[in-house]
């Protein structure tokens, strides 16, 4: 395992398996019926990993994913358990640093796009409104101001890119990617999760502004819930205290890292500069405080 001088777990090594699948942030094993994640504490922005983690962020992001496993209704997730005992015998050896940040999961045919959901207006929405009154090609009313919450959630997918950047698809252009029928339920299970979520975090003092899901299909041909959901690093996250229209509201997410970034006028093309000391602890707290509040 490989450990930075804070004490983030930044790769994974479990050589009776064979070499993992790294994306921005998990080390993805085969076991061949199933598949190990293991959520390390690299952190990502731009779509840029930084060379330093951020200490117990991929603990954090598994147990909030495991929180939401259990509350969300109305469709099926691919886990099959987070609980390390109950774990092959190739990877008890490795218990103390999968504990508390891997599951293991069903294997399942992912579709080819990130499901995004908003529910408020800001970030590159907002800079689409205010040019043109969309939001990818979705037409909103006049008057909304940044941050604001919208009439209703809208679904605004993008592909999912290998390397690079995610582009926006339409709706209607998804279609003619995975199917009408399919397309209409990621739309319709997009929207309902975010909901659900919605409502379950504002009664605990945290606003989802927007979040992304990501789903396969089962041997059944079944639509499943899968990878990280409605954590700080796949979601918008506002203090309810403190949310104000008009206004950037302070985050519980990587925000304030891209925040950081764009102040020292980092040009969101690798390679990353490393983070300060400041920076990795203030992110850390703000990972820890969701993770409270939504376990609350």
């Amino acid at each position: 395992m490989n450990y930075d001088k804070n004490g983030a777990l930044l790769g994974t090594s479990i050589p009776e398996i064979s070499a993992p699948k790294s994306g921005k942030v998990r080390d993805v094993y085969d076991l061949g019926d199933s598949i190990l994640f293991v959520a390390t504490d690299r952190i990502s922005a731009f779509d840029c990993i930084m060379p330093n983690g951020i200490p117990g962020k991929g603990r954090v992001l598994t147990q909030v994913s495991l929180n939401w496993f259990s509350l969300l209704k109305g469709i099926r997730n691919h886990l099959i358990t987070a609980d390390v005992t109950q774990y092959p015998q190739v990877l008890q050896k490795y218990a103390k640093d999968l504990e508390g940040r891997s599951m293991i999961v069903r294997k399942l045919k992912m579709l080819p796009v990130e499901c995004i959901v908003r529910g408020y207006l800001t970030g590159s929405g907002y800079d689409s409104y205010r040019k043109c009154g969309k939001v990818c090609g979705i037409p909103l009313r006049e008057g909304y101001v940044n941050a604001d919450r919208l009439d209703t959630p809208i679904f605004t997918p993008t592909t999912k890119a290998e390397e690079g950047h995610d582009m926006p698809i339409s709706l209607e252009e998804l279609k003619g990617v995975i199917g009408a029928e399919m397309a209409e339920k990621l739309q319709k299970a997009s929207l309902d999760l975010y909901l659900q979520a919605a409502d379950y975090a504002r009664a605990r003092g945290i606003i989802i502004a927007d979040t992304k899901f990501e789903f396969g299909v089962d041997e059944e041909g079944e639509l499943v819930l899968a990878d990280e959901v409605l954590t700080p690093d796949s979601s918008r996250f506002w203090p309810q205290e403190s949310y104000q229209p008009g206004k950037n509201p302070p985050s519980l997410d990587k925000q304030f890292v891209r925040d950081y970034l764009d102040s020292i006028h980092f040009n969101h093309q690798p390679p990353a500069p490393e983070l300060p000391p400041e920076i990795v602890a203030k992110t850390a707290e703000k990972y820890e405080s969701a993770l409270a509040k939504l376990k609350a």
